[in-house]
């Protein structure tokens, strides 16, 4: 059987009138995997491609099916699957709409709103999520921990970022212990929640009232700072500083009161979290236009750039000050280009 005969299948079993159905690659972003959505006048469902035959794809579609199951289960705007194989890595799921929060919320007039109803899913999600969610179920690691910080984000960074794209090779060996240092702090929030580990607005889809969640097979146990800090310090969208420190009171208020107290705990490890938060961001932006050739990321490096020296001088932790003096020393006139950094 190939995808197409599994699809048909799906279809012959499903639907009794038209039974031809118009196939649109959808664009593949930052993953291997391949999407189409499929419609005709009926209505339309997703089709994911993902075949086990390299990396980690194998564990991550068992992945996508138990996690994303899990979340569906408790209500969150997750893909239902309607139909999967996981010999060959295939999914049949709702389509869940055409447009994500990056593309409305960059033309909106109300997107302060919009985000608001962005930030009460997460509580749900975090909050909601953890309830019952088993770690065997994570492809990756059980929980983000020191590992994933030191080796997905703040090595990632200094090897595609400083590295990699902008050449550096000098000035870098106090890094380590301003890393170290992060990674130590960050460690100390609960991580006892429901990390989704990429909740940026390419990752939400908006569809009337209803925002859909896409992309949860990286889920596993986390604090609750990274993914709110994913949200506000996305590149794609740019929020503005006053848009961000409105934003972040409103989820400090809200999750004040499902869980009174822990506003002192959350604050004061935020930025910790945020800053590991923007490594990753640098070192896959890196990593996706340098390797795999990917250059529209290039154009977001700038602004994640920004992002990161303004969490550094908020913050103004003496033991980053190492990682502070290479960021701003980095000759932002003889590498960036117009609409972004040069491969």
């Amino acid at each position: 059987m190939n995808l197409k005969e599994f699809v048909k299948s799906y279809i012959d079993d499903t639907y009794v009138d038209n039974k031809e159905f118009n196939w649109e690659r959808l664009p593949g972003d930052g993953s291997k995997r391949i999407f189409y959505r499929l419609s005709n006048e009926q209505g339309s469902f997703i089709v994911m491609d993902n075949p086990p035959v390299e990396g980690n794809a194998e564990k991550e579609n068992i992945s996508y099916l138990k996690i994303g199951k899990h979340l569906f289960s408790k209500g969150i705007t997750v893909a239902c699957i309607y139909r999967y194989d996981l010999e060959h890595g295939w999914f049949i799921m709702e389509d869940l709409g055409q447009k994500n929060l990056q593309e409305i919320a960059i033309s909106s007039s109300d997107r302060i709103n919009l985000y608001k109803r962005v930030i009460e899913l997460l509580i749900k999600i975090q909050l909601e999520g953890k309830e019952d969610f088993n770690p065997e179920w994570c492809y990756h690691t059980k929980r983000y921990d020191r590992f994933i910080m030191e080796r997905f984000e703040s090595d990632y960074f200094l090897t595609y970022f400083l590295k990699g794209l902008l050449g550096l090779k000098e000035g870098l060996s106090g890094l380590q212990g301003s890393f170290k240092h992060l990674s130590d702090q960050a460690s100390f929030a609960d991580n006892d929640f429901f990390l989704h580990r990429d909740f940026q607005s390419r990752n939400l889809i908006i569809k009337g009232d209803k925002i859909g969640v896409v992309d949860w097979q990286g889920g596993r146990l986390g604090p609750l700072q990274y993914d709110l800090a994913s949200l506000l310090i996305d590149p794609y969208v740019g929020l503005k500083k006053e848009e961000i420190i409105f934003l972040y009171d409103y989820y400090l208020k809200l999750l004040e009161k499902r869980l009174p107290g822990i506003s002192g705990s959350f604050t004061k490890y935020y930025h910790y979290l945020a800053i590991q938060r923007n490594l990753q961001i640098l070192g896959a932006f890196s990593y996706l236009s340098k390797i795999q050739g990917k250059d529209g990321f290039l154009s977001y490096i700038s602004p994640a750039l920004r992002s990161l020296e303004g969490l550094l001088e908020k913050l103004d932790d003496h033991k980053l000050y190492p990682l502070k003096s290479i960021i701003r020393k980095i000759d932002k006139k003889e590498k960036l280009a117009e609409g972004g950094f040069k491969r």
